[in-house]
């Protein structure tokens, strides 16, 4: 449980918020107290998912049919509003640990334990399957455990069973080392309530020993044991391994049925204490006695935890958000500058436009002209002599840019001053530049680090100062998590929300329904997560199959060949992949197979190289990336490539024109502060979230009520490849046809 942020809403739903009880992917979940007085766990559904109309639709269905589900191990469904801006969703709060939580904090469980956990978790499957649905994550985290018995708890992936469910947006169904084998293949039609029951079966095997059935590791390697070898189960009691091979059985169809299970579990001292499983715990579970004592007094605190939840962090009045300019004025581009206190003039380019542009108001308030300025500095941390100095060199010319710009505007109300640091790539060394960016005074804010590692290693130290940190070029990614700093603010979408492009593509423009992804392995997680998105919300609708390249085999074309011979015959192949030569040979093998649908990648993919070993072959691909092309044909590039030659004598390379709107929210931000002379660090985090900037690449703005997450639209870019170079198309809602 963890207090409240400042951008957290107040209340939502009637439901007054009183703590965080987590986040993810999908959304953030709250303690709250309806206007009843009950305490709940509210989940608030993020914007960008709910604004997807099959994921609303599919979430007030669940919501509806959770409403029905009574039985006594689930959590019932309290209150929903599928209407709503941001979809919501309250539960009674069950204020125990999850079993995880337990097994890591004090090792496995006893047998009588671990007997009563299975019947009470297979009793709430049954009940699960009984209204038609599919739980699909059953999994250590989603159970918890209470003093009268255990609660099966987040249905956000469960969906009804049979081939014609709505499946979830953006989520990767199902937490591998708990999958059924079945869930890990194409086929979704052969999950059901068997998948479930293995799920159940890893989770018993958990809590009695302490261990995996399939192991930890490299996600590949667990799935590949899951599918193919028997499970380990050393250190199961002898009267528990039997039934928990049962229930890991390759095939669905050797598998108990849930209520089978509960009835083999409930041991007979429990049956005659306990004769309708169904309605009640029995007298033995009703006070805790299930568990150890351990566990218990774990228990315990957690329901004084929900008494006495955290008190949240102070709020201030808002300023309100200036409107966003009408067409391409200047001040959705004029951010960060160079330089000291004076501004120094751009000639020429942006300047001169400026000067034709009515009226004056800067980003975040109109300026006096006045009296001098205050002169607020941002720090910019870098690869400026290392392996990545194009892209570190490239972001600071777009920065200095901004910066020129902001301050050649007369009726700003700040200036903008800006201080490099190059930590060369190293990543040792970026612990020590940010501990030099921060202990500048003057520098309220920075932008960077420039590498994933770099901002690992950084961005606990720039939290820890409560200094923002705008991420230009690197993904929110595991090692770079806004779940954990709160001052992170990515302006880019994420590798793993590529597909989006592609699925819209797919969908709107060329109308495909049978999709075949090769699934190379050697792109790990980041594979794995484009894999099952594809698979999970295929285009159109329609169908994926999935045809996996080994790490380390090279016979592509084998895998091209599967996929082609898949029936019906697939209308797109995807190279769900990161290896520009590998994904070469994929083109070149669809090219002698004379396949002419559509053939799509990532940005990863999308380099040189991909180019060169493709040749001919790499003619018609598409591509989904986080950035535009800053030679592309658009008003607003078009006037800040030109002053860009104007002021280096260059052309801008990639990630130049990001970084120049990074520049710009940070002024949006900056410029909301009612008293520019006596601003801190702290506060500038929330003033950005609170900001929108319409920038030359994209309109930065932050979903209110999460963990910082950029709204999707407008944030992916398709090209593709026309005459041997990569042809940069747009956004690709604005991507309306195939020519």
């Amino acid at each position: 449980m963890r207090a409240l942020r400042a951008v957290d809403p107040e209340e939502v739903g009637g439901h007054r918020l009183l703590a965080r009880l987590g986040a993810g992917g999908m959304g953030v979940v709250y303690l709250a107290r309806s206007s009843g007085g009950a305490v709940v766990a509210l989940k608030v559904i993020r914007a960008e998912h709910a604004a997807d109309a099959q994921f609303r639709a599919r979430f007030r269905r669940e919501a509806e049919i959770a409403r029905d589900l009574t039985g006594p191990w689930l959590v019932p469904v309290t209150s929903a509003d599928a209407e709503a801006e941001e979809p919501w969703l309250a539960t009674s709060y069950v204020p125990g640990p999850s079993l995880a939580e337990a097994v890591r904090a004090h090792g496995a469980l006893p047998e009588r334990s671990v007997r009563l956990l299975g019947a009470r978790l297979a009793s709430a499957l049954a009940d699960v399957h009984a209204a038609g649905l599919v739980h699909r994550d059953v999994k250590p985290g989603n159970v918890l455990l209470a003093l009268d018995g255990p609660r099966l708890i987040d249905f956000g992936i469960a969906r009804s069973a049979g081939p014609s469910a709505l499946t979830l947006t953006d989520a990767v169904v199902g937490t591998p080392g708990y999958l059924a084998p079945e869930q890990t293949r194409a086929t979704g039609d052969e999950v059901g309530p068997a998948s479930d029951v293995f799920g159940l079966g890893c989770v018993l095997a958990y809590a009695a020993s302490g261990r995996r059935p399939f192991g930890t590791g490299e996600l590949a390697a667990v799935l590949f044991r899951t599918v193919h070898e028997p499970p380990d189960t050393a250190g199961l009691p002898e009267g528990l391994s039997g039934i928990v091979l049962g229930c890991l059985a390759k095939e669905p169809g050797e598998r108990p049925s849930a209520a089978d299970l509960r009835e083999t579990l409930l041991p007979d001292s429990d049956a005659r204490t306990d004769p309708d499983t169904d309605t009640g715990p029995g007298p033995q579970a009703r006070d805790g006695a299930w568990l150890p004592p351990s566990v218990v007094r774990l228990v315990a605190a957690r329901s004084s935890g929900a008494l006495d939840p955290p008190p949240p962090e102070p709020r201030r009045p808002e300023p309100p958000v200036p409107e966003a300019d009408g067409g391409a004025t200047p001040s959705r581009r004029q951010l960060l500058a160079a330089g000291a206190a004076g501004a120094v003039a751009l000639v020429g380019g942006i300047t001169a436009y400026l000067a034709t542009r009515p009226g004056d108001a800067t980003a975040g308030g109109t300026g006096t002209g006045a009296g001098p300025r205050p002169v607020l500095t941002v720090g910019y941390h870098a690869d400026l002599s290392g392996k990545g100095k194009a892209v570190g060199q490239a972001q600071e010319r777009g920065i200095r840019l901004a910066v020129e710009a902001h301050n050649s505007r007369r009726k700003s109300r700040f200036t903008l001053a800006l201080e490099t640091f190059d930590d060369r790539g190293d990543t040792e060394r970026a612990e020590e530049t940010a501990r030099k960016v921060i202990a500048d005074p003057a520098i309220r804010a920075v932008i960077g680090p420039t590498s994933t590692a770099a901002a690992h290693a950084a961005g606990p130290l720039y939290e820890k100062a409560r200094m923002a940190m705008v991420l230009v070029n690197v993904p929110d990614s595991d090692e770079v998590s806004s779940t954990r700093l709160t001052n992170l603010l990515v302006t880019r979408a994420s590798d793993a929300a590529l597909t989006t492009a592609f699925i819209d593509y797919l969908t709107r423009v060329r109308e495909v329904t049978r999709t075949a992804v090769i699934d190379d392995r050697e792109a790990g997680d980041l594979g794995w997560d484009w894999t099952t998105t594809l698979r999970e919300l295929p285009p159109s609708e329609g169908t994926t199959t999935v045809h996996t390249l080994p790490a380390g085999d090279d016979d592509v074309r084998g895998a091209v060949r599967q996929a082609l011979a898949a029936r019906p015959k697939p209308q797109a192949v995807v190279y769900s992949g990161v290896s520009p030569l590998r994904a070469a040979r994929c083109a070149r093998a669809l090219a002698q197979e004379g396949f002419t649908g559509a053939r799509v990648s990532f940005q990863p993919v999308m380099t040189p190289a991909f180019l060169k070993e493709a040749g001919g072959a790499a003619e018609g691909w598409w591509f989904s990336a986080p950035y535009v092309d800053p030679r592309a044909d658009d008003s607003r590039i078009a006037a800040f490539r030109k002053a860009h030659r104007a002021r280096f004598k260059a052309e801008p390379g990639r990630w130049a024109a990001e970084a120049y709107d990074a520049v710009g929210l940070l002024a949006r931000g900056l410029g909301a502060v009612d008293d520019l002379t006596d601003i801190s660090r702290a506060p500038v985090t929330r003033q950005i979230l609170a900001a929108r900037h319409d920038g030359l690449a994209k309109t930065l703005r932050y979903v209110p009520g999460t963990t910082h997450s950029l709204g999707h639209t407008g944030t992916q870019f398709l090209y593709r490849v026309r005459d041997g170079t990569y042809e940069y198309l747009g956004p690709h809602e604005q991507v309306d046809d195939d020519t």
